[in-house]
Order: C-alpha cells, then structure tokens, then sequence
C-alpha cells in the first residue's frame, strides 16, 4: 500500500528480458534507510518487487501483464520515474490509499496553466470516470492528486508548482499515456452496486396482461 505522495524521482536505466518476464533498473539518490530485497517499490504508480539493490539505484521484476497493461512500456531510458517505498504502520498518510496495481492507462489531452497552478486532463474509460467523484482522488503515474473536472471519459486535476517541479508529470505532453488508479473506495462501491444490480429480479413492464393477473383488471 502507498500514499501517493512521491519520495523521489528516479531515472529509468533499462527495460531487459529476463527469463519469463522483464527487469527494470532505475538509478535513483540513496534512501533513508537501505532498501531491502522483496520489499514493494511503486514506480511510475506501479507496485513491483525488488529484486536487487544496487549502488546507485535498484532493480525491479515485471510479469508481461504488468508491462502490457501500464504506460511503462513506452518510456525510454533516461526517463524520470516517480519512485514510492511501501507505506508501514504508524507512517503518516497524508495522500490517499494507492495500492500500486494500475486500473488503466490513460492519455493527456490538455496541460494548461492556470495562474501558478497547472491544469492537467486526461482521457480515461467511462467505467473509470463512473468510479470517480469530485473532490476525491486519483493517482495519475502515482501521484495522488484531487479532482477538480470529471467527464464521461475524462478526469481534470490541478496540481501545485511544488508537485509539478518534483515529480515525473514536468515531462507529460498531450498524448503521452499515464498509469491511473481510482480511488479504492470508489471502486469498492462500484463492484457492491455490480452485484446488487445483478441479484435484483429484472422488472416486468407494466401492460395490461400484467394488470389482470394481479387482480386490477376483469
């Protein structure tokens, strides 16, 4: 589990095969603390596994589902990645829950300023936008950000100078594609209202046959 709230920006080294799935080296500045084999990294708002630490950065595994169905495959080396260590017990969460496991890839379609702020659309899925409300969140290449437009297949968020200076988003252009995640919660309520949708009993219309056999008609 994550916050969403970025530790630092790291640089993609290289994307390699590596037996029945793909290994990505990041450089990156040292951590706090030292990273430990097998903990979860979010790169990009990816959760992976470490796999090696290294003296100027990591490596992390990745299954071809996670490949296919993120925007890291496009990125090219030198890249910048937004990079979040795992969140512990008695962390503060001062982003949202972000689990790292991307909804979809969406599209930029609009980078404006507005005053020192700068105003970001992208295109997403109409299932997406259904689990996403004004004001909440979502995670957009891993950065928790709250919504300020909502379309039928589009999410607006303005972002402050300080989380555009420092995090991967200064390099986003219309049409490049971004990992998105909605809000757990959302998609929570969306899979309860899926189920109950589909165990109500399916109404009749009403017509006269149906008024006759409930008694109202001779």
């Amino acid at each position: 589990m994550f916050t969403g709230l970025i530790q630092q920006v790291g640089r993609l080294q290289g994307l390699v095969r590596a037996g029945g799935g793909w290994r990505l080296a990041v450089r990156c500045q040292p951590w706090p603390e030292p990273l430990v084999i097998g903990e979860s990294m979010a790169v990009q708002g990816a959760c992976l596994t470490l796999v090696e630490a290294t003296g100027d950065g990591f490596v992390v595994d990745l299954l071809d589902e996670t490949l296919s169905r993120t925007a890291l495959r496009q990125l090219q080396p030198g890249a910048r990645l937004n990079l979040e260590r795992a969140l512990r017990l008695g962390d503060r969460l001062g982003g949202h829950f972000v689990s790292g496991h991307v909804d979809e890839v969406g599209r930029v379609t609009e980078i404006v300023r507005h005053g020192r702020d700068i105003g970001l659309t992208v295109s997403c899925s109409r299932p997406l936008a259904r689990m996403t409300v004004m004001k909440g969140s979502i995670a957009i290449d891993g950065v928790s950000l709250t919504v300020a437009g909502l379309g039928d297949d589009s999410i607006a968020v303005e972002i402050i100078p300080h989380t555009w200076a420092e995090t991967s988003l200064n390099e986003r252009r219309p049409g490049d594609p971004v990992n998105l995640e909605a809000e757990l919660i959302g998609k929570h309520v969306a899979r309860l209202l899926e189920g109950s949708a589909a165990t109500q009993p399916q109404k009749q219309p009403i017509s006269e046959e149906l008024l006759r056999q409930s008694g109202f008609m001779e």
